[in-house]
């Protein structure tokens, strides 16, 4: 697995590239926003928010924009506006340094895992018009394809198993981000709010005010 490292601090960037290399990873570090958007693309994309070229956010952005690649957000700025303005912009974690390298190797396969379809499950759900495909992870609505980062993916299939049923803001965090805390309650508005723009049709996710979220059967 190829991890693409956007770090411009050698005291960092070099300790953490030595640790995910003994766990198995192929690690290509660069320094600079540059660097990082001419880069092949990877598995997954650590990525600093303080690089000397750019702001860290506008690479998530373009990242986003033309790929679907996991990228975990790995930096210094920690306020929750920071959070949820990465989040927003395609992030599938968030991870505030001082850290060990130990728990951000788990986030890493915690967002991998998240890539493949569980065993049992049916590869492909229909609600209406929406179509999820958990065995290619694809999902179309009315025949067009939705591009949708691998939180957004596993939201819309979490809400599509069960359409009509309401599922917890406590139970969407432990299926998907596999915590049940997670910097705030904003994180999962932040992303249905991103799946509504998305979808093209906001009430087709509806909020269960002190609750959670359903899929409206069709």
């Amino acid at each position: 697995m190829k991890i693409l490292l956007v770090e411009d601090e050698d005291s960092i960037a070099e300790p953490l590239a030595e640790a995910l290399g003994r766990e198995g990873y192929a690690v290509d570090r660069v320094a600079t926003a540059a660097d990082a958007l001419a880069s092949a693309e990877p598995d997954l994309v650590l990525l600093d928010l303080r690089l000397p070229d750019a702001d860290g956010l506008d690479v998530c952005r373009q990242l986003r924009a033309r790929s679907a690649v996991p990228i975990i957000v790995v930096t210094a700025r920690g306020e929750e506006t920071d959070r949820v303005v990465g989040l927003e912009l395609g992030a599938d974690d968030y991870v505030v340094k001082p850290f060990g390298s130990r728990e951000l190797i788990a986030r890493i396969r915690a967002v991998m895992r998240r890539l493949q379809a569980p065993a049992g499950r049916r590869a492909s759900l229909r609600v209406g018009r929406l179509e999820v495909d958990e065995r290619s992870r694809r999902a179309t609505i009315g025949g067009r394809e939705l591009r949708l980062t691998p939180k957004e993916f596993e939201l819309l299939a979490a809400l599509a198993r069960d359409p009509g049923a309401v599922l917890s803001r406590r139970r969407l965090l432990e299926e998907i981000w596999e915590t049940s805390w997670y910097g705030s309650s904003k994180t999962i508005d932040v992303h249905v709010a991103a799946l509504r723009r998305k979808v093209g049709d906001p009430s087709l996710i509806e909020t269960v005010r002190g609750v959670g979220f359903r899929l409206r059967e069709r």
